[in-house]
């Protein structure tokens, strides 16, 4: 039995101070919206250069998708060097591996000048294969990420407890508690004159001079600039939708001893990935797993889960889990996140999305990227961030499945009436306490889910980000989006974006 379900160790283990809902129009030179580590540091960063910032989340301060993270800050992410030098240049590879570094050690240092302990540990970061057919493979990425500046070693020792064809091992990365590092990151903002409104949740963008953003409530917000750090973007002005792929991933935890915790983080290649990192905990070391990254809403995660825990459970001695939670991100088809104009007319607004399961290092690169383009001091290697790149080649395979996944999601699509008629029960008497489907009535089809009190959340099946139908994860018991990864809670409640607003719910529209 997990002690935590649905429920990460970083929300558990370090509460994070209220603010307020924003109850009247403001302007201010910089609007930022989205709290998660994006959001923050690209707010904080602005904020010390003495622009007045004004910073708006849904819901509460890194506690969306950052609070999910396993939080390892690295410039090693899987084995992505060898591919950059490849298709995009030895230049790329060498402007993506220094620009990562400079995120890492920005946090080192902020968190020294904040005098926060973060938990910060040194560590070396391993990607590794129990496949031989893979060793080619790691060796290049070893010699792509040492000429790209890292200190990278091809190895077949990893400390592991179980065997490897070979791995490679970069030295010197980080590990760290997020909320107890954004916690002091906030207060920092606040110090030098942020303002910081949770349950804030922004539904509009007028772009001009100034920008006016329109909240829930119906207030405005203007600003000079506005920045876009809602992890998907809500404002899809240069179509990125198209060139973003949405995967969610669950995230096991539990306690071993101090010795059983190979003091490394880990990632495999392959497409079933499994990561690992270990964390200080309750006098021992708690082990963070997650791998196999499937698309909202696939019927199959309860699998899934079953599988990372028995992967946990069968190389660790872990007697039982701690913490059960799951992970959301979007990855681009070059393997390069979006940080800059919001679109290719935009002179005011920006957006910083795409981290591909690496947003620690990428959402602080966007607070010091995004501080130097608002001062007017643009770095070079801002280019290969830039979200107006095009590398036809390399996205259009995302570009192609993305356009596809959307269409097959669509209603009126006939994929997805296939999908709904498979979801679908004759009668709300056909769901056991615990169950969901799609339910027809002579008011309309409704996603219906029945709660182990009998109770039943009925609400419309249809995605109000771009009219897709929804699925059912029967682990975190939410309705999810397939086509750009909107999550609703039973009752319809937007959890996570790009929609912003709620499913309708059955009753509603009598």
């Amino acid at each position: 039995m997990t002690t935590h379900e649905n429920t990460s160790y970083w929300m558990v283990s370090a509460e994070t101070p209220s603010h307020p809902r924003l109850q009247g129009d403001i302007s201010v030179d910089v609007a930022v919206v989205g709290a998660g580590i994006a959001g923050l540091s690209v707010a904080a960063e602005v904020a010390r250069t003495g622009r007045s910032v004004a910073l708006l989340e849904a819901g509460r301060v890194a506690a969306g998708v950052t609070g999910g993270t396993t939080a390892k800050v690295s410039a090693a992410h899987g084995a992505i060097y060898h591919h950059l030098a490849d298709k995009l240049g030895s230049d790329t590879a060498e402007a993506y591996a220094s620009t990562q570094t400079q995120a890492m050690e920005h946090v080192t240092a902020t968190a020294e000048r904040l005098g926060v302990d973060c938990d910060l540990e040194r560590q070396p970061a391993f990607v590794y294969s129990e496949h031989e057919s893979e060793v080619d493979r790691l060796k290049a990425e070893a010699h792509a990420a040492r000429r790209a500046g890292l200190p990278a070693t091809f190895t077949h020792d990893t400390g592991l407890p179980f065997p490897v064809a070979g791995a490679v091992r970069v030295e010197g990365q980080l590990v760290f508690h997020p909320r107890k590092y954004l916690r002091a990151v906030t207060a920092g903002l606040v110090a030098d004159g942020g303002l910081v409104f949770e349950n804030t949740r922004v539904t509009g963008l007028e772009e001009g001079t100034p920008c006016v953003l329109t909240t829930e409530a119906g207030h405005r917000v203007s600003a000079r600039h506005v920045v876009v750090a809602t992890h998907y973007p809500v404002f899809d002005r240069s179509m990125l939708f198209t060139r973003l792929t949405p995967k969610r991933e669950f995230v096991v935890a539990g306690v071993v001893e101090e010795a059983a915790d190979p003091r490394a983080m880990y990632v495999s290649t392959g497409s079933e990935t499994r990561s690992l990192r270990g964390a200080a905990y309750d006098g021992g070391r708690l082990l963070i797993a997650t791998g196999a990254p499937f698309t909202p809403g696939d019927s199959r995660s309860p699998q899934r889960l079953e599988d990372l825990t028995q992967w946990l459970l069968d190389r660790f001695p872990v007697d039982h889990l701690e913490f059960t939670w799951a992970a959301q991100d979007n990855f681009s088809g070059d393997r390069l996140p979006f940080i800059g104009p919001l679109h290719p007319g935009a002179s005011h607004a920006w957006v910083a999305t795409g981290f591909g399961g690496w947003g620690m290092t990428n959402g602080v690169l966007a607070g010091l990227l995004l501080r130097d383009v608002l001062e007017g001091r643009t770095p070079p290697w801002a280019r290969i961030y830039d979200p107006r790149r095009m590398h036809p080649t390399l996205e259009a395979k995302t570009v192609v499945t993305s356009g596809a996944r959307a269409a097959a999601g669509l209603v009126g699509n006939a994929s997805a009436r296939l999908r709904a008629k498979l979801d679908r029960v004759r009668s709300v008497d056909d769901l056991a306490p615990g169950e969901a489907g799609i339910v027809g009535d002579a008011a309309g089809e409704w996603a219906t889910y029945v709660d182990d009190a009998g109770t039943q959340h009925a609400v419309s099946p249809t995605c109000t980000h771009m009219g897709c139908l929804v699925s059912f994860n029967g682990v975190e018991k939410a309705w999810e989006c397939p086509c750009h990864g909107s999550r609703f809670d039973l009752d319809g409640a937007v959890l996570q974006g790009p929609a912003t607003s709620p499913l309708e719910r059955r009753g509603e529209e009598e």
